[in-house]
């Protein structure tokens, strides 16, 4: 006789797309193997209101005062010793509702894919509210501290480094799910032809220069100027925001895009990615074997992720523009550096993936 399926819970979050993605990845991975799968979005289990007012108040903080972005998280998220803020208080206000929702849909496994959501099942699986698993899937290179709560049952971590990172911490199970993303960066993509037709010009390869899907990023307009006065086609990811889409459709040799649906054509069709944040654009770029390079990131976050990902030896990390521009001419051009680095990304897709999760769902 057949187990009956699986039942999960997926908390992510609104905070940009990334979260939303890497959720989307994972219900469709378990679906696949015959579970069942529910996403919430933490931020509508806070009292009404407040959710989207966090969220507008991150988007202004990442997109427009950066600085204050950068005191916040040396203050919440960074690990350090001495007393210390936690993000505990702002969870406690979802928990009554989350609670309520286990209630109503009996999951078997809790699975959360942000931080505050994290925060959320740790502190209620600590003191015996909640009464299944909960499985934290961490998407950042960057294992800040909100990630990391000792209640939760199981960490799943992109790299065999960060799991030991998570378990010296938090003295809990860690295992390595690899990237999620999803089957359609890994294949062939038909559609780049057309998109080289779009984009090339005569002598000129495309770059990708990616800034979210909010459009954040430090000169963002500097930056498309340098790489196309250096002989590429800059194509600036701007997400959601309309005003940069505008501003960098003047500027010469530069193409400016919106929300794009068909990421992994334009992907196969580029010879870098620029990024900025060490999110899922730029996991997406490495399943597509397009290499990555990390150049002026957003705050916090971002900064440490990029820093991060260059250190495990699957990215460049220009720290100015004669270094932007080496890594350029070095990985846009056919050849073994190019290919040391296609080839080192190809391993972040090789964990565990959903079986862990499976696992809790079905306990011997």
């Amino acid at each position: 006789m057949n187990a009956a399926p699986g039942r999960f819970l997926i908390l992510s979050a609104g905070m940009g797309s990334g979260h939303h993605v890497v959720a989307a990845e994972l219900a469709r991975r378990l679906e696949a193997g015959g579970e069942r799968t529910t996403t919430v979005d933490v931020l509508d289990l806070l009292p009404p209101g407040i959710g989207g007012a966090l969220r507008s108040f991150y988007r202004t903080a990442v997109c427009r005062t950066p600085v204050v972005y950068s005191a916040l998280y040396a203050a919440f998220f960074r690990t350090g010793g001495g007393p210390r803020p936690g993000s505990s208080p702002l969870a406690v206000l979802a928990q009554r509702r989350l609670l309520d929702l286990v209630a109503r849909q009996r999951p078997d496994v809790i699975v959360p894919v942000f931080h505050l959501a994290a925060q959320l099942t740790g502190g209620l699986r600590a003191r015996g509210a909640l009464t299944i698993p909960s499985a934290v899937v961490i998407t950042d290179f960057a294992v800040h501290r909100q990630w990391l709560h000792p209640g939760n049952d199981l960490h799943l971590c992109l790299t065999s480094d960060l799991a030991h990172q998570v378990r010296r911490a938090v003295r809990r199970p860690t295992v390595v799910s690899g990237a999620m993303v999803a089957p359609r960066f890994h294949a062939p993509a038909p559609p780049a032809a057309d998109w080289r037709r779009r984009l090339v010009l005569p002598g000129r390869p495309p770059v990708l220069i990616s800034t979210g899907a909010w459009g954040a990023g430090s000169r963002v307009a500097g930056t498309a100027r340098l790489v196309a006065a250096a002989g590429y086609v800059p194509v600036v990811l701007c997400g959601t925001n309309t005003w940069l889409r505008r501003e960098l459709s003047r500027l010469a040799h530069v193409r400016a895009a919106g929300w794009v649906d068909d990421m992994p054509g334009l992907m196969s069709a580029s010879r870098a990615l620029i990024d900025n944040a060490a999110g899922q654009t730029a996991l997406e770029a490495m399943a597509a074997g397009v290499p990555v390079i990390g150049y002026r990131a957003i705050p916090g976050h971002g900064r440490e992720g990029v820093r991060r990902m260059a250190e495990h030896g699957l990215t460049d990390y220009a720290t100015d523009p004669r270094a932007l521009l080496r890594s350029l001419d070095r990985l846009t051009a056919p050849g073994p550096a190019r290919e040391r680095r296609v080839s080192a990304a190809r391993g972040l897709f090789s964990g565990a993936g959903v079986l862990p999760l499976q696992a809790l769902a079905r306990p011997a």
